[in-house]
């Protein structure tokens, strides 16, 4: 039986309570490398938040292999592939990942070492299904 990442969607739960966290994750992000930015320029922030809203679900769903969660990803890594519409470097992932898990700790009361570890484990598996997109 594959790891379903219970502990991921429990953790996300919790950070979702603050009203924040997505407002958090993207001034952590767009402060992490200069070339992040210029991608956002004429980003509709509403709409944006609530695609990271539905996308980290749909992640932890994807790195646990489920299927639901298949053509949510594919869709969510052409649109950010190189000829999508919102192309991203592959190169930009590892700020993407460690943006989110920054904030992760400093929202879920009940992050620990072991916690952030799978949440780094589940956020490369989708960023390296993004990548192989590239």
């Amino acid at each position: 039986m594959s790891d379903q990442y219970e502990d991921l969607q429990q953790s996300y739960g919790r950070c979702l309570r603050d009203k924040q966290f997505i407002e958090r994750f993207y001034q952590t992000f767009l402060a992490s490398n200069p070339a992040i930015p210029p991608m956002f320029a004429s980003t509709d922030f509403n709409k944006q938040r609530m695609a990271l809203r539905r996308g980290i679900s749909v992640a932890i769903s994807h790195a646990a292999a489920s299927p639901l969660s298949k053509r949510a990803t594919a869709e969510m890594a052409e649109v950010h592939s190189g000829k999508g519409r919102c192309p991203v470097d592959p190169a930009l992932y590892p700020f993407w990942i460690d943006s989110m898990l920054k904030v992760i700790e400093e929202t879920d009361e009940e992050a620990d070492a072991a916690l952030m570890q799978r949440w780094r484990q589940a956020m490369g598996v989708v960023c390296g299904t993004f990548a192989s997109h590239n």
